[in-house]
């Protein structure tokens, strides 16, 4: 069994942002391997984002990121179960960093359930038409618009799409990782994106 050094558990705290004793735990389990480390931390962290997903978030904030000069502007609601988190650093920047990705990507919607049915029927359509044009058999067409569409959703939807700021993870993680870490459930609940001429 590898010694766990303090500045080895200084180090994946400032990777994860994880509590002492979390990254002493993970590192102890990973044998002092920081990247498996890390990924034990993401697991534990869904573990205990499950625990809490049937709380009320009733309290939270409402944040905004204005980007390009005031062309660009977000609104974000994130929920909490209370009011003593919803005045937490890390809540607030939390939800910060949420509306600043929104302003960069421009989500259809949080999950695929919020994206407008209109949006869906278009890229259907468009998906169908690729699919005919590539000449693919008629019991084929369904498999591959429902693939695209899977596809679409992963791009389109808030909660699947790659974090701006770190890639390797998608806002869920993000999310999951926040919850672990505060130790209540979060939802994103609503959000809005203005664009000047859009």
């Amino acid at each position: 069994m590898a010694t766990i050094s303090a500045e080895i558990v200084k180090q994946l705290r400032a990777k994860t942002g994880a509590g002492m004793m979390d990254c002493k735990e993970a590192l102890s389990e990973c044998n002092g391997d920081i990247e498996k480390a890390v990924d034990f931390l993401r697991k534990k962290g869904m573990a205990t984002a499950l625990k809490r997903a049937d709380r009320g978030t009733s309290e939270g904030t409402i944040q905004s990121y204005i980007h390009m000069g005031g062309k660009i502007g977000v609104l974000v609601e994130v929920g909490c179960e209370s009011d003593f988190v919803a005045k937490t650093d890390d809540f607030i920047a939390f939800a910060k960093n949420i509306a600043m990705h929104i302003a960069a990507t421009n989500p259809a919607g949080i999950l695929p359930e919020d994206v407008p049915q209109a949006t869906i029927e278009r890229e259907k359509a468009i998906f169908l038409e690729q699919a005919r044009e590539m000449g693919k058999p008629e019991n084929m067409i369904e498999k591959i618009v429902e693939g695209k569409l899977n596809k679409y959703y992963k791009e389109a939807c808030l909660m699947y799409q790659p974090y701006v700021r770190d890639p390797n993870i998608t806002i869920s993680d993000l999310l999951n990782e926040v919850i672990a870490k505060i130790g209540e459930n979060i939802k994103i609940k609503q959000f809005v994106r203005f664009q000047i001429g859009a």
